[in-house]
């Protein structure tokens, strides 16, 4: 049985970070010039503030899955809370049976418990999960372009 949990990151890290190279290997842009090297620092005290949302996904105790959002007012809307994703993640192998479903209704349900107003989600267009949104309800509004500048 695969179940959700709000987790503490900074408790968890050390079970986040075999699953973050998986992660990147699949998902990131640039991964010639652009290595793997999160700020853990800054997700500390982020949660520490209370401004950062950790689900987890487990299986038999063993984590397949995550889920962090930044929750902050808006920087143009100061009246309304919001969620913004960094990251989610489901391990392949555990894909296809309705987890990703299971874990954004379970971050639904904690963002709502927590005041949130508003979330907003994104999916890589190399590997599109827009679908998923979709399914859950969520209306598409913006698209995000990318270039390289770097040498």
């Amino acid at each position: 049985m695969i179940t959700t949990h709000v987790e503490s990151f900074e408790e968890n890290l050390e079970h986040l970070k075999p699953l973050l190279p998986i992660h990147y290997k699949e998902l990131a842009l640039n991964q010639d010039k652009v290595p793997l090297s999160p700020q853990y620092d800054k997700y500390i005290a982020s949660e520490q503030n209370g401004g950062l949302l950790f689900v987890t996904l487990r299986k038999a105790g063993q984590l397949i899955g995550y889920f962090i959002g930044f929750i902050a007012p808006g920087l143009h809307y100061s009246t309304c809370l919001t969620c913004q994703m960094d990251i989610f993640y489901v391990l392949p192998e555990h894909r296809g049976s309705g987890t990703g479903f299971q874990l954004f209704k379970f971050v639904e349900q904690q963002l709502k418990q927590r005041g949130v107003q508003r979330m907003f989600v994104g999916s890589k267009l190399h590997k599109d999960a827009s679908w998923l949104f979709e399914k859950l309800g969520y209306e598409p509004v913006e698209t995000y372009y990318s270039t390289w500048l770097g040498g």
